[in-house]
């Protein structure tokens, strides 16, 4: 099966400084792929590159399909994007940020129809906001607000999501929960997810792989297994690691 995302030999650079050393990665849909690394280690900007933001060297297919080839309407009901600090209009309710997660399938006037609706209510009951929707975003505590802006990205219905630290604002309860929402919607809807995440542990729990970045580069990439390794974490984050099995085997790293 092709990929539903294939990167390759992947270079960015912000003026003189080197952030992305020839990057590849594969993502396929029904996949979650954790994207991990130190801060400054090019995640963002990785995710950035992926989407058309940035402008690298190397290529990028999304569905078989050259990056410069699609349209951004196009592309937006193909992926949905959630940046590290999203968003919002003063005064916006929940039910009016959900809905911009539709704009891609607005008619010529921005116009808003019966589907659009019943996507807005089906997300709003997934994410359990559904009796939160005529409150203000400013009245939400940060965990409220992050749930409502995953589910804009869930209201575009993408083939893929990429998420850039989802878990902000999220008690370790609701970071098991999302955690747990993103691996149920890449199998239920074959969904692919690209999470760039701080939380190794979380991360390594819920992801199918990861990809361990470190000066901009690959340090690492498969399983959780294989990648929360001491030996592997200790050289991309400077200091010393120590690992434990988990429940189910599943590796848990923490500072030595």
């Amino acid at each position: 099966m092709q990929p539903l995302l294939t990167a390759c030999d992947i270079s960015f650079a912000y003026g003189p400084t080197v952030a992305l050393r020839s990057i590849s990665l594969e993502l396929a849909a029904g996949q979650v792929l954790a994207l991990i690394g130190p801060n400054g280690s090019g995640k963002s900007t990785l995710l950035m590159t992926l989407l058309g933001h940035l402008c690298a060297s190397g290529t990028i297919a999304w569905d078989g399909k050259d990056l410069k080839s699609w349209r951004r309407r196009e592309l937006a009901r193909l992926v949905a994007y959630l940046p590290q600090s999203p968003r919002h209009e003063p005064g916006q309710t929940v039910r009016q940020v959900l809905q911009l997660g539709r704009a891609p399938y607005w008619g010529a006037f921005g116009l808003e129809s019966w589907a659009d609706e019943q996507v807005t209510l089906q997300i709003a009951q997934l994410l359990k906001l559904d009796d939160l929707l005529d409150r203000p975003i400013e009245q939400m505590s940060g965990g409220q607000r992050q749930r409502v802006f995953i589910g804009r990205c869930l209201a575009q219905q993408p083939r893929a999501l990429l998420l850039d630290e989802p878990n902000t604002f999220l008690d370790l309860k609701h970071q098991q929960e999302l955690c747990q929402l993103l691996r149920q919607l890449a199998r239920t809807q074959n969904l692919a997810v690209l999470m760039a995440s701080h939380e190794l542990n979380v991360a390594g729990a819920y992801c199918d792989r990861m990809v361990l970045l470190g000066g901009g580069a690959v340090a690492a990439t498969g399983t959780a297994d294989q990648v929360l390794r001491p030996q592997v974490l200790s050289a991309v984050y400077g200091l010393a690691i120590q690992r434990f099995e988990g429940a189910g085997g599943t590796p848990v790293v923490a500072p030595a």
